[in-house]
């Protein structure tokens, strides 16, 4: 049973502050949510009872007990709030897509390392689980050597959202930067970096400014990797196609955690993260003469299993599951399918510029 408490600080109190990160924190054992910047409205203290609201990242800072910053903040900020926290001697969590440019994630990176501060991107999906499903399946052999797998957050939002940052023509705008390092990360840490990818991105709804779909194609040897996303799907394709030379796997649906944080629901509880049966996955495998159809339960997922990991690094008991470098690797794979897409040709895949 943990005992330490590590004060936590929250630095944005939008969506992603609110929906995805603070109700996830407040039910982490050995954490605890004490500051919260938010700029506008104090409601952060009356859902989360205990919380200390405060005006700006400064004020956070003097809270000294606060050791994890926690950074949910339009993606233009990550970088200038990020350092902030780092030479203040904190350690730092980014939401997703860590920064907007590999630049400033290797900038970061550098300096968490010198400072021996603890650094890490908010990849929670690792924690849904169709993906901790099939991570499982694919680890098992059940479906031989992969030759193809397909990965899709399909959404129909056909109309644009007025004021909404992701959709303004900011750096770090856009779906790629939105959905694409959830699929990228899940990718990379399945099979690996690629040979090379191409991508098309691209705007589909009527006066948007800033991309709202993307496919993009990491190539491996033998086997290819589609991931994509769109606003304009009103009835969505799978959310996973994997195809090998002894059985297919394919899912519909998205993780019920997202849903469920919405309505403000807290992650507790044996059934959090259930999956309802009817949404189930099937894996397809032949005898030879018929077609053998099988129902693959999926697995629960759990958000808090970030934060758990995230504590137990700082903690000294386990080894940092999103590491920066993992998190660089989604960097330079973003710019790479922006030049992929501008040129219009597959490029070679590396690390670094």
């Amino acid at each position: 049973m943990t005992t330490e408490l590590i004060d936590v600080g929250l630095v944005g109190f939008g969506f992603a502050g609110r929906t995805f990160h603070a109700p996830v924190i407040t039910a982490v054992e050995g954490l605890r949510l004490s500051g919260v910047v938010q700029r506008t409205g104090a409601d952060a203290a009356d859902l989360f009872p205990g919380v200390q609201v405060v005006g700006s990242l400064d004020d956070l800072l003097t809270i000294r007990s606060i050791r994890l910053v926690v950074i949910a903040t339009p993606n233009t900020s990550h970088i200038e709030l990020a350092r902030q926290c780092l030479l203040a001697g904190r350690d730092v969590v980014i939401d997703k897509p860590f920064t907007t440019t590999y630049a400033e994630a290797a900038e970061l990176v550098r300096m968490a390392k010198d400072r021996g501060r603890l650094l890490s991107v908010y990849q929670n999906r690792r924690w849904d689980g169709d993906f901790k499903t099939v991570h499982d399946l694919i680890g098992t052999g059940a479906l031989g050597k992969v030759v193809r797998f397909e990965s899709r957050f399909d959404r129909f939002r056909p109309q644009l959202r007025t004021g909404a940052w992701r959709e303004q023509e900011l750096p770090g705008s856009g779906i790629l930067f939105d959905l694409g390092p959830h699929l990228i990360d899940q990718a990379l840490v399945l099979f690996g970096e690629p040979q090379a990818l191409y991508a098309d991105v691209r705007a589909e709804r009527e006066r948007a400014v800033v991309d709202d779909a993307f496919d993009l194609t990491l190539h491996y040897p033998g086997m290819r990797a589609l991931l994509g996303a769109t606003m304009l799907a009103l009835k969505p394709g799978p959310r996973f196609v994997i195809e090998g030379p002894k059985a297919s796997y394919i899912k519909f649906g998205l993780d019920p955690q997202e849903d469920a944080l919405k309505t403000k629901a807290r992650p507790t509880g044996s059934g959090w993260g259930q999956e309802p049966r009817e949404a189930w996955g099937r894996l397809y495998r032949s005898d030879g003469q018929t077609r053998i159809e099988e129902i693959v339960p999926t697995q629960p997922g759990d958000y808090r299993g970030y934060y758990e990991n995230v504590r137990d690094t700082i903690l000294g008991k386990a080894d940092l599951a999103v590491t920066p470098e993992q998190a660089l690797r989604v960097m330079r794979t973003i710019e790479l399918a922006m030049q992929s897409s501008r040129e219009w040709r597959v490029v070679p895949y590396a690390v670094s510029p």
